[in-house]
């Protein structure tokens, strides 16, 4: 495939040597002053986030802003590995991740590329290296604010997703469009990409690296809103493919999860590999050939 678009999450960072999500986790308890709050894997992350920073409020009176400056600052100093360097050489047409750091890009922007510029939510939130179109749907380092963490964050953004999807922006920025998504699709003629939001009713995405759990609320509402669309409405086109990539042993214990994936009309891709690294390595090389 020439010049694919992919929708790329955390796990091709744990290649890279450096601190676990476990690790952070806890400095994150440190800093907020909250060893009280107890880690366990039965809480959303999240309700985990809003239990920590609630906490620290007040325990503390820490302000959210610091605290995302600090997990910006962690976040950021993750390095890069030979995944994203070899994701790099496909020369994606665009790429969209849930990360938040810029190891995809290879090197830190100066500039954003964005029709808008975004505060707290990521509608339009890209970068441009090399002509590869690079949106962080979940908030980048250069704007800790931004970062999407939290429960409440969650649903501002899902607000924002809906509104630019279904019934138009609110933004008060001319560049901005007004019409949604859905009204500009059923138009047709000189349709422009000025989100990442179109890409899932006008590409077809590869998605890998992302294990999409179901606190990843937003993903999973615009998944099902696309395949209502497709299946129950029909009244605009949606003929793009979307897939997803998972290592063959994952498949037994994420039945339910494929399941509905499939039932969202997304390919499910399963594939056998000794180490992650080769699984991923396999990946790209699918993902060139398709």
């Amino acid at each position: 495939m020439q010049h694919p678009v992919l929708l790329v999450g955390n796990d091709i960072n744990n290649i890279s040597k450096g601190q676990s999500w476990k690790d952070l986790l806890q400095e994150i308890l440190t800093f907020c002053g909250t060893d009280c709050v107890l880690l366990d894997d039965k809480k959303p992350f999240p309700l985990l986030y809003e239990e920590i920073f609630l906490t620290a409020i007040r325990q503390s009176h820490i302000r959210e802003k610091d605290l995302k400056a600090f997990i910006a600052g962690k976040v950021a100093a993750i390095a890069g590995n030979e995944l994203h360097a070899r994701i790099r050489e496909l020369r994606p047409e665009h790429i969209l991740t849930t990360n938040y750091e810029y190891t995809l890009e290879g090197v830190t922007p100066t500039q954003h590329s964005s029709l808008i510029t975004e505060r707290s939510f990521s509608i339009f939130r890209k970068y441009t290296v090399d002509q590869t179109e690079c949106w962080h749907i979940h908030g980048d380092c250069l704007n800790p604010m931004s970062i999407n963490l939290g429960f409440e964050h969650y649903g501002g953004q899902l607000q924002q997703m809906r509104n630019y999807v279904v019934s138009g922006t609110t933004y008060s920025s001319p560049q901005a469009p007004k019409l949604p998504l859905l009204r500009r699709l059923r138009a047709g003629a000189n349709f422009q990409v000025h989100s990442w939001l179109d890409l899932f009713f006008t590409k077809d995405i590869h998605i890998f690296g992302l294990s999409l759990d179901f606190v990843e609320t937003d993903l999973w509402w615009l998944l099902t809103y696309r395949a209502r669309q497709k299946y129950q409405r029909n009244t605009i086109p949606v003929t793009n493919k979307l897939s997803y990539y998972i290592p063959a042993e994952f498949v037994k214990q994420s039945a339910f999860k494929l399941d509905m994936l499939r039932a969202n009309d997304v390919q499910v891709v399963d594939i056998s590999a000794k180490t992650k690294l080769a699984y991923y390595q396999e990946v790209l090389k699918r993902v060139k050939q398709a």
